[in-house]
């Protein structure tokens, strides 16, 4: 009995010195979410304006031979995925790799990974990369989303492959994040994207270009993808940061419940030692 005593009574000191560290991660990304959660909110009406204007030119003008814009030949595809540099943040990561796995199933793909888990999981499945260099997604900057806009250009323009998709999660609340995967590249992409979604109107050209439809269009992609990853960085950080708290608040609670049932415990065979030992006590002096 001393002996199960003692197992329990290290049990609740282990699982105390793990709700300590839950506790400390929960009011770590608390902290860290408030900042994450503002810049999401300030990035997103930029993030969603302009995919739907480059989603607008691509149902409404005519004029374009860019390269973007043109029907690709190749059907390789090229997924950004962008995921977290750490765990214990309930199903974020899983969430979003189910949902890239779904859309990516039957093609010929390859990836550019955001966050470290994102490239430890495409490294074990040996999914050929564009690059590794920007594997941790906390240190990306507006200037590495740049940077990683003109490479997929770049890859895009040489046929390296001939669409580029966005996989992400985005920030709905502190409770509920929702990844998602959507065509950035060509503009033919998110045309059908336009037209499964409503209708469009008879195609017709709406603004003059200067110097030309092409010349602009062609300058414009590099930023709008640069912008559209930094708006998906910005929203994976506050999702990841909101999913780890969630997970971190639901572990803290799940560790003071056992801490209370193993004291219970606890008591009662301490409750039960006691009695044992009265009971030979009386037993030996009446004995005596």
């Amino acid at each position: 009995m001393a002996a199960n005593m003692k197992a329990v009574k290290l049990r609740i000191k282990s699982v105390q010195s793990t709700m300590q560290i839950t506790k400390a991660m929960e009011l770590v990304a608390s902290s860290k979410l408030r900042k994450a959660k503002e810049r999401a909110e300030v990035c997103r009406p930029y993030f969603r304006t302009l995919y739907e204007t480059l989603k607008e030119i691509a149902v409404n003008n005519t004029e374009f031979n860019s390269v973007y814009a043109a029907e690709s030949k190749s059907n390789k595809y090229c997924y950004v995925v962008i995921a977290g540099d750490r765990g214990l943040a309930g199903g974020y990561n899983a969430n979003l790799f189910k949902c890239m796995e779904a859309d990516s199933a039957g093609r010929d793909y390859m990836v550019l990974p955001i966050g470290k888990k994102t490239v430890e999981y495409y490294s074990r499945k040996e999914v050929e990369a564009v690059t590794e260099e920007f594997g941790e997604v906390a240190d990306i900057s507006v200037g590495d989303c740049f940077e990683i806009a003109h490479l997929l250009c770049k890859e895009f323009r040489k046929g390296t492959f001939g669409h580029i998709q966005l996989c992400y999660t985005g920030f709905v609340s502190m409770l509920s994040q929702k990844p998602d995967v959507f065509s950035i590249l060509p503009l033919t992409d998110i045309k059908e994207e336009a037209e499964k979604r409503e209708k469009a109107s008879v195609s017709r050209n709406l603004i003059l270009y200067e110097p030309g439809s092409t010349e602009v269009f062609d300058a414009i992609v590099p930023e709008y993808l640069a912008g559209l990853i930094y708006g998906a960085v910005c929203e994976s950080q506050a999702s990841e940061l909101a999913a780890r708290r969630t997970a971190m608040d639901a572990a803290t609670k799940n560790a003071g419940e056992m801490i209370d049932q193993l004291n219970l415990y606890y008591n009662r065979a301490r409750q039960a030692s006691i009695t044992q030992e009265i009971t030979e006590i009386v037993a030996g002096a009446e004995g005596v």
